[in-house]
Order: C-alpha cells, then sequence, then structure tokens
C-alpha cells in the first residue's frame, strides 16, 4: 500500500471524522469545561440516577480505567456524586447534581447545532445514509469492545 492509499480506508475516514467531531463539540462548549465523553456520562448518570461505574462504562463503550478518571473528573467539578450503594456497599452510585444538570441542558442545547457542524457537506439524504450506515456498523461492533445495546 502506497502512503496515499490510506485515505480511501475506512479506518483514516473514521478516525479523521471524530477528530472533526470533537473539534465540533470541543469549540461549541469552549466556555465550559466539559468534553464529549463527560457529556456522554452525565447523559447517562442524569437518565439512571445511581448508575455505577461499571454499567456507566458499559453504556458509553469505555473501559473502567477511563471511566474512573471521567467519575473523578465529574466529581471534582461538582456535576456529580458518588455514594455507597444501597445493597452494596463496595459500588459507588452516581448521581448529577444540580449543577451538573444545569450544564448538561446548556450544553444539550448545542448539539443539534455541533451535528449540523459535522454534518454541513452532506443533503438531507446523505445525512440519514450516513446514519443509518454508521449504526450498522456500530451495533455490529457493540459486541466487540461496547456493550450497548441495540
Amino acid at each position: 500500500m502506497k502512503a496515499s492509499e490510506i485515505y480511501d480506508q475506512p479506518g483514516y475516514l473514521l478516525r479523521r471524522t471524530h477528530q472533526v467531531a470533537t473539534a465540533a463539540f470541543s469549540q461549541a462548549n469552549s466556555d465550559v469545561d466539559l468534553t464529549a465523553v463527560q457529556f456522554a456520562a452525565l447523559l447517562h448518570i442524569r437518565d439512571a440516577p445511581g448508575i455505577d461505574a461499571t454499567r456507566l462504562a458499559e453504556a458509553i463503550c469505555f473501559d473502567r480505567t477511563t471511566i474512573g478518571h471521567v467519575i473523578g473528573r465529574l466529581v471534582n467539578k461538582g456535576l456529580i456524586i458518588r455514594r455507597e450503594g444501597s445493597l452494596d456497599k463496595r459500588t459507588k452510585q452516581l448521581r448529577i447534581t444540580a449543577k451538573g444538570s444545569e450544564l448538561l441542558e446548556k450544553v444539550t442545547a448545542r448539539v443539534p447545532a455541533i451535528s449540523d457542524t459535522i454534518l454541513a457537506p452532506l443533503s438531507d439524504a446523505e445525512r440519514k445514509e450516513l446514519i443509518r450506515l454508521l449504526t450498522i456498523l456500530e451495533r455490529h461492533f457493540a459486541g466487540h469492545g461496547g456493550a450497548r445495546n441495540a
């Protein structure tokens, strides 16, 4: 393979598109201290009060070590709290704080514009087709390194 041929490879294209998506999220949220992964974690913690780190890691397809760091940052920012599990004192249940809910509402309102930025060159039909194809790939690999249920 020649170096120039890498630009047509799905891995390269997905990586570059991920970089664009991450940059679009960061730029749209430059006034807040929140990454896209932290945003996803906050959404799940809000929607599943009392979720533990293991279930959170599975929900957003990250390893436990990474999720541990994400949780630590969210706690330090005052966006979530950790409490002992009611049934198992060894587990820590996660809950969003009022500050976390407020920030989540602010960032969530920006998501449609971020998506529009990422998909700007595509027609409505192309956007739907891209989402359809990416969903097929994501669901196929959900059991291979990610546990999100389809």
